[in-house]
């Protein structure tokens, strides 16, 4: 077991309560990675590690994004909303209605919304929120809404792919260390 098995191992005797990693092809694997990069840029500068990028059906980086809040005060700028603002200022609806967002992180529910709203009907994320919640802690400053992004999907008026977690040991290794006690 590694360490960051470890974290996730709960009580001695007990089960730890946490999703299955979901496979990925190769495909995705290749831009899930690209997001995972993105998220290590974001810890570079001094943010939380998360980050985004949004693949047309063509395999054209439509828009990509890290979190940036840490450098721009700007409590908004997670990575996914980075990458939508980006596409959405570049591309129609239409486009994006057969695009993929992966992300490095399970989608918060800000995050989840902007996705709805850009009309990107496929999400691809690596860790979820349950083990991100091991990182956070219990500092109120660091909690989030403890609303899974499939929660938000499933009450939009029309069908919505998602997958994840995926990767996990990949999209875990920038979270180790990089949030406070």
């Amino acid at each position: 077991m590694n360490a960051v098995e470890n974290i996730f191992a709960g009580p001695p005797g007990g089960q730890a309560v946490l999703a299955a990693e979901q496979a990925v092809d190769e495909r995705d694997g290749r831009y899930l990675r690209q997001a995972i990069a993105l998220s290590r840029t974001a810890r570079e500068r001094g943010n939380r590690p998360f980050g985004s990028v949004i693949i047309g059906a063509d395999g054209t980086v439509l828009g990509q994004g890290w979190n940036s809040n840490g450098e721009t005060g700007d409590c908004t700028a997670h990575a996914e909303v980075q990458a939508i603002r980006y596409a959405c200022q570049r591309h129609d609806r239409a486009t994006l209605e057969t695009a993929t967002i992966y992300a490095s992180g399970e989608p918060c529910v800000m995050c989840a919304g902007a996705i709805f709203w850009a009309n990107i009907r496929r999400v691809v994320y690596g860790i979820d929120d349950r083990r991100l919640r091991v990182f956070r802690g219990e500092r109120l400053d660091q909690r989030d809404v403890e609303l899974s992004c499939r929660d938000v999907f499933r009450a939009a008026p029309f069908a919505m792919e998602c997958t994840g977690p995926s990767l996990i040991d990949e999209a875990t290794a920038p979270h180790v260390g990089a949030w406070k006690a």
